[in-house]
């Protein structure tokens, strides 16, 4: 496209001269009327924020934060590690341990040392559990399990949902419906039937699960004596109930007891799998922590 201007040559927008203002060499032949407004091409906009900032500029290479999709360990951008602050599944914290978790540290762990401490004489040869004793990565001392049966669910699914929401209020990790494998008369339990809810606790959730049992559960329960001294399967797991009575003790539940209907709140049964090799040393465990045990039966109801 040529453009003649009076008093000037003829030039092109493609030409080196077009970056050049163009003067007319008479100011009588130009008036600033909207007629004469010539528009300027595309590329020489320029952004009102920043002139030297020329508009359909692309965003920048570099990009701060990773990739949303992994793509491989061969590929040239790898995302950063998860301790990275620039990580997408980079978490904050934590800020502060528990005091159960310091308290075994500290002074527990210590004190059985010494107290279950056994010297074997020389060519002694222990017996060997290894068919029952399951391996242990030592990441936590132990870690609990939670498990309730939702007879109810077969019938109507909500109760179901609201043990859900109660035993992820408690542990404060993610529930696993479970289904039935057959079906039972008795029980009313037909197969492929959603009829349970568990959830598992490691590291500072399980001392923290823990801590909340023993400091605020156990002691407002009425006339409880503690947990059965035959409670254990002979391999350090240690299992006990509580009734939908003493679930709704839980701080989790009682700060807000109106989400829960009183009548949908289950009963659990918990099961501490702690490192120990034998029931006796799990009981001291957790007797060292503030677990009550007895030696009475179950009290009959009148």
């Amino acid at each position: 496209m040529a453009l003649r201007v009076p008093g000037t040559s003829l030039l092109s927008w493609g030409s080196p001269l077009s970056r050049r203002v163009l003067l007319p060499t008479c100011s009588r032949q130009f008036t600033s009327t909207a007629n004469t407004a010539l528009p300027l091409p595309a590329a020489l906009k320029v952004s009102a924020s920043s002139p030297s900032k020329v508009a359909g500029r692309k965003r920048a290479r570099y990009q701060f934060r990773p990739p949303r999709f992994y793509r491989g360990p061969f590929s040239p951008v790898q995302p950063p590690k998860p301790s990275a602050p620039n990580s997408r599944l980079f978490v904050p914290g934590p800020f502060t341990s528990e005091r159960l978790q310091d308290h075994y540290y500290t002074t527990i762990a210590p004190d059985l040392l010494t107290m279950t401490y056994v010297h074997l004489p020389k060519g002694y040869q222990p017996r060997d559990y290894s068919f029952r004793h399951r391996e242990w990565d030592d990441s936590s001392p132990y870690h609990a399990g939670l498990h309730t049966m939702v007879r109810d669910a077969l019938k109507d699914s909500a109760f179901l949902h609201a043990a859900g929401m109660v035993v992820q209020s408690i542990t404060g990790a993610r529930a696993s419906v479970h289904y039935s494998k057959v079906n039972i008369a008795a029980f009313e339990l037909r197969a492929q039937k959603a009829c349970a809810v568990t959830s598992t606790v490691k590291g500072p959730l399980a001392y923290r699960f823990m801590s909340s049992l023993i400091d605020v559960v156990l002691p407002r329960i009425k006339d409880y004596d503690g947990v059965s001294m035959k409670s254990g399967d002979s391999t350090g797991n240690i299992s006990f109930g509580f009734t939908p009575e003493a679930v709704s003790l839980f701080p989790e539940i009682e700060v807000n007891y109106d989400m829960y209907p009183p009548r949908m709140v289950p009963g659990l049964h918990v099961t501490v799998h702690t490192s120990a090799k034998t029931d006796r040393d799990a009981k001291l465990l957790l007797m060292s922590m503030g677990v009550p045990f007895t030696t009475k039966g179950k009290s009959k109801k009148k």
